[in-house]
């Protein structure tokens, strides 16, 4: 009997059976499709072995007129600028003391450091930096307290403690002769109060399950219960952002890598710019900064610091400090009609687009004396998370929490077969985690969210907008910048508070160790008509290592089968194929089959390192054996 070839529909479908998508791919992990056909995805390696702490949810990236290349990236507890290798904590200031108005008290044999300064403000996990501190007579020494601290426990209103520790970051015990109190000149310096990682159930705007119960409610926009999310743009040079619900801050690169970001109110001849917002945004056309969910100006012409989830203000053109509206400027506002809150905003072609939790406007620059134009565009489809949409080169693409859309002038829904696999399969609850992907090198777009089980980002989904296929995989991200200003695409994953970045898209390996739990598996394909039993006496694989392994990189074809689609699939053989092997003897006999493609994750196998494969046509010699 003739070889049978086996050529898969490319893509991942899992709306409907095992059986009833014969012909296609049931299941994946770390593999994409290419040309049509499934391969393994590049590999990653770290950027840099310097660190930064807790984890990171927004990454951007420019260069200045020197072509230096900086990198935006905010965390849950800290905004920093890398430059280089380098990690430079910018994160800004929301007060700094008077000299004495902080005091330390030690005990024998304790590292933990009483510290008593009036409305501290500070929660567990900020950070402060002291500095004017003298020694408390013994261990505790002036070297030791002048420095950055991170605030173990918050005793009260006015009292908080740390934990003592040297210049190298060794914890350091008092003795009976630490009975001082710093002296009469301590100043304490407290960055900007740190977020939470994951969403805490509470109550307020923000609070509770994405698109049920308070969520969405005008009160208490301040609500300490949603996880951290930043934004960010570069304004030239200079680079502003925002904590979701919190502030908005710039940074000016020529005061250097060093020099800490400050509240827009804070800079030299502000006027009137907001003091919260959801989020922030740079208008590169006509160069106005925009603040969405921000503050409104009331009757007295102040800022009333009680942020409009719906309202949107814009400073003057080309002007970070002037935000007053007047008639010789282009400073302006509009407040939106259509949900509750605005969730996020990207640029497009020629205009913005601004997400609701139930619709979607454009704005776009039509100059005096509107200076913008907003326009609903559709209602009834809003963002799932503020990091939920990305912009490719075949139009913006964003998550819903009914589906996935396209946006190329006009909306569109993407006919995804994974889709009910996925949206059924988050952990809605912390949905603000999910993050939207660019991969231009493969034409693709994706999300990385929280599964059901999980209350962090473990699993992913992309689309290959150019080849219109789905894909799905598991993997550990907090958020991703294409290639760019940099060469590959950059990634974020922090565990214990220790973050690192990953260049994607080099290599074959993880970060110098192998790629675990790389396959694909198809759906159930009849053997024959289905109606006889048959043998299959032997697999031609058609496989093309593309790795560095050399001769003895090796995957495993496994063949599973049953007779009848209600039985469960047994696995009938498991074989390994390398770039020397020309077929696969085996003597499997059912009705049907699904053949399942995997990395061999034998831990004594040195040749997992590098391994890179793509898989052609299957062929597979079946002989007809009877009908029971």
């Amino acid at each position: 009997m003739p070889l049978e070839k086996f050529t898969l529909r490319p893509g991942i479908d899992k709306e409907g059976t095992d059986y009833s998508n014969e012909g296609g791919w049931f299941d994946a992990n770390l593999v994409r499709f290419r040309k049509n056909f499934p391969e393994k995805i590049g590999g990653w390696t770290k950027s840099t072995t310097n660190t930064f702490l807790s984890t990171c949810r927004a990454l951007h990236a420019w260069v200045d007129l020197q072509l230096t290349s900086y990198l935006g990236l905010g965390t849950t507890w800290k905004y920093y600028v890398k430059q280089g290798d380098n990690y430079n904590d910018i994160t800004p200031i929301r007060l700094t003391t008077s000299a004495g108005d902080v005091t330390f008290s030690a005990s024998d044999g304790d590292a933990t450091i009483t510290v008593t300064d009036a409305n501290h403000g500070a929660t567990v996990n900020d950070f402060v930096t002291f500095s004017g501190a003298a020694t408390l007579g013994g261990l505790i020494t002036a070297a030791v307290l002048n420095q950055e601290y991170q605030i173990a426990t918050v005793t009260s209103v006015n009292v908080y403690t740390i934990e003592a520790k040297d210049t190298d970051g060794d914890t350091v015990t008092a003795n009976s002769s630490d009975s001082g109190n710093g002296g009469s000149s301590v100043v304490g310096a407290y960055q900007i109060n740190v977020g939470l990682d994951v969403f805490v159930e509470g109550s307020g705007w923000g609070a509770g399950t994405w698109g049920a119960g308070t969520f969405g409610s005008v009160s208490a926009i301040s609500s300490s219960s949603q996880l951290r999310n930043w934004s960010h743009d570069n304004f030239g040079e200079d680079l502003v952002m925002n904590v979701r619900g919190g502030g908005i801050y710039y940074w000016d690169e020529s005061s250097g890598a060093t020099v800490r970001a400050k509240a827009f109110e804070d800079l030299a001849g502000a006027n009137l710019p907001p003091t919260i917002a959801l989020q922030i945004m740079v208008s590169d056309i006509d160069r106005h900064i925009i603040c969405f969910g921000a503050d409104p100006i009331n009757d007295s012409g102040d800022r009333t610091s009680a942020a409009d989830p719906l309202f949107i203000c814009w400073s003057d053109q080309e002007n970070a400090t002037q935000w007053e509206p007047l008639a010789q400027n282009s400073a302006g506002s509009f407040r939106l009609s259509a949900g509750s809150q605005i969730v996020g905003a990207m640029r497009a072609r020629q205009e913005t687009l601004v997400w609701t939790d139930t619709s979607l406007y454009s704005m776009s620059f039509i100059g005096q004396p509107f200076t913008f134009g907003v326009n609903l565009v559709n209602e009834g489809v809003g963002l799932i998370s503020p990091n939920g949409a990305v912009n490719s080169p075949a139009g913006v693409f964003w998550m819903d929490k009914t589906g996935f859309y396209t946006y190329t002038g006009q909306i569109k829904e993407l006919m995804c077969s994974v889709q009910n696999y996925v949206l059924s399969d988050i952990n809605i609850g912390q949905a603000y985690q999910i993050f939207a992907t660019l991969n231009k090198e493969f034409d693709e777009v994706g999300w990385f969210y929280p599964s059901a089980n999980s209350t962090t980002i473990d699993k992913y989904v992309t689309y290959n907008y150019v080849e219109n296929v789905w894909s799905i995989g598991q993997l550990n991200r907090t958020a991703w910048l294409d290639e760019g200003v940099f060469n590959n695409p950059i990634a974020a994953y922090t565990t214990s508070d220790v973050g690192y970045l990953y260049n994607h898209e080099s290599g074959n390996d993880a970060d110098g160790s192998p790629m675990d739990n790389v396959y694909i598996e198809s759906s159930d394909f009849d053997l024959g008509e289905g109606t006889l039993f048959q043998i299959i006496r032997r697999i031609i694989p058609d496989v093309k290592f593309t790795g560095s392994g050399g001769s003895d990189q090796t995957i495993n074809f496994v063949l599973k089968t049953r007779n009848y689609p209600a039985e469960s699939l047994t696995t009938a053989a498991t074989s390994s194929c390398t770039s020397s092997t020309n077929k696969i003897d085996t003597r499997v006999r059912a009705r049907q089959a699904a053949l399942r493609i995997e990395s061999d994750d034998d831990a004594g196998i040195l040749s997992r390192l590098g391994v890179g494969f793509r898989i052609g046509a299957t062929r597979m010699d079946l002989k007809p054996s009877g009908r029971r």
